[in-house]
């Protein structure tokens, strides 16, 4: 292999350069189309390298855009180092990566590797016949003696987890789409695949890897019946953070990531803080950081995405402190996200998307920008955008969320109780075109979109907010540059601050004599808040020690004590500390 050496590090920079750093997550197929296609494609993302460059991103990271049928939005690989025409061309990635490279900026590439699509050579062999030199690429197992599936494992996009070949006889595994082969992480030659595709791909240039379900790689090898013992009972206590898992990244690490000093983040479905610890934590060798999902399961009624409640607040707030605490005492690092492309807007979810949009989608930057780890920016959120408004399922074009309309009704509910679901859990409420003015088409097309455009883009867009400066723009803008001046944003310690206050989140970053403090109101009303008392001897003495560094509103109330919060108010103030 090619030693990529520091090849993708600028200069002077450290190893773990990316603390500083902000990520942007692009959602190609809705972020600008060049041909008039209707589907966004890379040249456009090339062409707005300019306006990320000027929010102040460091890295930007693409989702898939190799050859795929589409089946789950690219998640579904046919060919692992080629690029799907709908996108372009491997020219136009190999412009992409240059013309980042340019700008001082990082590229990350999404990579799936716990599944392939049904469509991958590999398992069009594989299907040949049971003695298939790529059969054992992928897990097969012989019907349950009584016939039928093999165990009881369901799929995370509803149904048995495995699909019965006709042609052999037995069944392979398939924990997301039926069309998404798992594979069998135990045989050394897929291993020796995955790291000729990420070297192919680190070879070309791309500076880190965003891993899709990452932690889900290495099975449980009896692939036992789920008694049920364990909510939610579907299985995946059998595959998650799973036997090997710690063994596969670091031979990942020590082969790829390592030689090329690449920047990697695993998606972890359903993990536990402890597995996250030793996946990031540096002494461990495996990656740079991790995504977990627990706080974006606050509004699941015993853990069901498909039943609606209203966010349990005190959850949201413990999870996102528990989480801080705990990796930092553990030396682990966040990815610091809210949104992404399989969440409802957070904007829609957790705070006021009319009314207040404004101040809740600055709120919601100023409580994540402050918390230690990578903050991670998805397409559109910087501009405030909110869930589109549905009006009909036809309107909707997620897998997922198709699935479940059918599948909501079949359990008794009726098509508007289960359209009302679908509204607000979609996938789709993150992949509506982005809107780059208030032309035709947003500007994000000269043709039809392949989904909806929100109704709301004449006045939620791009081009309204650059020259705003009161825009939510120009206050992400602010916020990603204080991440790279101040260390305080790196280092400083985590501490709660608001003692299971009903419509207040606050916290604090300690470091030496300085401080951050964040405090926000998610309510509608006026809020009151206290500083605990330790605090405030410390803080706000002598006077005049504190500077406002963001503000959800035009106007700030005086840090003191004892505040009324307005309405979705959230400040951030730094302090330099009187030591008692």
């Amino acid at each position: 292999m090619q030693s990529g050496g520091n090849s993708t590090m600028h200069h002077g920079q450290t190893s773990d350069w990316w603390k500083k750093s902000t990520v942007y997550q692009v959602y190609p197929k809705s972020f600008k189309d060049t041909t008039g296609s209707g589907t966004g494609d890379i040249r456009g993302l090339t062409e707005k390298l300019d306006y990320l460059q000027e929010l102040g991103i460091d890295i930007v990271w693409l989702q898939p855009v190799y050859v795929s049928p589409q089946n789950d939005n690219g998640y579904d690989v046919a060919d692992y180092c080629s690029i799907d025409p709908a996108y372009g061309t491997m020219d136009d990635f190999d412009e992409l990566s240059a013309e980042v490279r340019k700008r001082n900026m990082h590229l990350m590439l999404d990579i799936v590797v716990n599944h392939s699509s049904t469509e991958h050579k590999w398992f069009k062999e594989a299907r040949k016949s049971k003695d298939n030199p790529y059969r054992d690429y992928y897990i097969w197992r012989d019907p349950a003696p009584g016939g039928g599936v093999p165990n009881n494992w369901q799929s995370k996009f509803g149904g048995p987890a495995w699909q019965y070949d006709e042609a052999t006889g037995q069944y392979f595994l398939t924990l997301y789409d039926k069309t998404q082969a798992d594979l069998n992480w135990e045989n050394p030659s897929v291993r020796e695949e995955v790291v000729k595709l990420m070297t192919f791909w680190a070879d070309k240039g791309v500076s880190g890897f965003r891993l899709d379900v990452i932690n889900l790689i290495s099975k449980n090898q009896d692939f036992p019946d789920d008694d049920g013992s364990v909510p939610p009972g579907d299985g995946r206590r059998f595959y998650t953070d799973g036997p090997r898992i710690h063994e596969f990244l670091k031979e990942l690490n020590r082969r790829v990531f390592k030689p090329y000093g690449l920047v990697t983040v695993g998606e972890m479905s359903s993990t536990s803080l402890e597995s996250c610890i030793l996946y990031s934590n540096p002494e461990q060798e495996e990656l740079s950081m991790t995504f977990n999902f627990h706080h974006l399961k606050v509004d699941y009624p015993n853990g069901q995405k498909w039943e609606l409640m209203p966010y349990d607040f005190e959850q949201l707030k413990s999870l996102f402190s528990r989480w801080q605490t705990g990796m930092q005492a553990g030396g682990g690092w966040n990815a610091l996200f809210l949104n992404n492309h399989d969440q409802p807007r957070a904007l829609s979810r957790f705070t006021d998307d009319g009314q207040y949009r404004v101040e809740s989608a600055k709120l919601l930057a100023i409580t994540l920008h402050g918390m230690q780890g990578t903050p991670y920016v998805f397409q559109g959120e910087e501009i405030g955008l909110p869930n589109p408004q549905w009006n009909s399922i036809e309107e909707m074009r997620d897998i997922e969320s198709l699935n479940m309309f059918r599948i909501l009704q079949k359990q008794g509910k009726s098509a508007k109780e289960a359209f009302a679901i679908i509204r607000e859990r979609s996938r789709d409420n993150s992949r509506t075109p982005m809107p780059w003015n208030d032309g035709p088409g947003a500007g994000f097309t000269a043709g039809t979109p392949w989904i909806k455009l929100d109704e709301r883009y004449p006045e939620i867009n791009v081009q309204n907010q650059l020259d705003d400066p009161d825009s939510v723009f120009q206050h992400y803008k602010k916020l990603i540059a204080l991440r790279k001046e101040m260390p305080i944003f790196t280092e400083g310690t985590f501490v709660r601050l608001d003692e299971q206050h009903p419509q207040v989140f606050a916290y604090g970053r300690l470091s030496g004599d300085e401080a951050l403090l964040v405090v926000s109101n998610f309510s509608g009303n006026p809020a009151k808040y206290s500083l605990p008392d330790s605090m405030a001897s410390e803080w706000l003495k002598p006077a005049g020690a504190s500077e406002l560094l963001a503000g959800s509103t035009q106007t700030a109330p005086v840090l003191e004590q004892e505040m009324i919060l307005p309405p979705y108010g959230s400040y951030m103030w730094f302090i330099r500390r009187q030591q008692s």
